[in-house]
């Protein structure tokens, strides 16, 4: 299934969680923290302008992003989960 956001919207892959923190310490999946990290996999048009045009987006398709942690809504299609936000929900592209 292919989609696509409207508006500022943007389609965000999380990336995979540390299961070891930079002391040596295994954790199990239960305490491991949902990522504030992803990659941007579909964006929207750019948001509606006053004057009608469009506003340009400032994420693309491909970027590492960061994001807040209550950004967006959790989604599952075809068995895989995204996350779908504003773009203004995130802070940086890393890279």
């Amino acid at each position: 299934m292919k989609i696509r956001p409207l508006a500022d919207k943007v389609l965000v892959k999380r990336l995979e969680a540390e299961s070891v923190t930079t002391g040596g310490i295994v954790l199990p999946e239960s305490a491991k923290e949902k990522p504030q990290r992803g990659k941007v996999i579909s964006v929207g048009d750019g948001k509606m302008l006053d004057d009608g045009s469009r506003g340009k987006m400032g994420v693309k398709k491909g970027d590492e992003v960061l994001f807040t942690s209550y950004a967006g809504t959790d989604i599952k299609i075809d068995g895989k989960e995204y996350l779908i936000m504003d773009e203004n929900g995130i802070m940086a592209i890393i890279g």
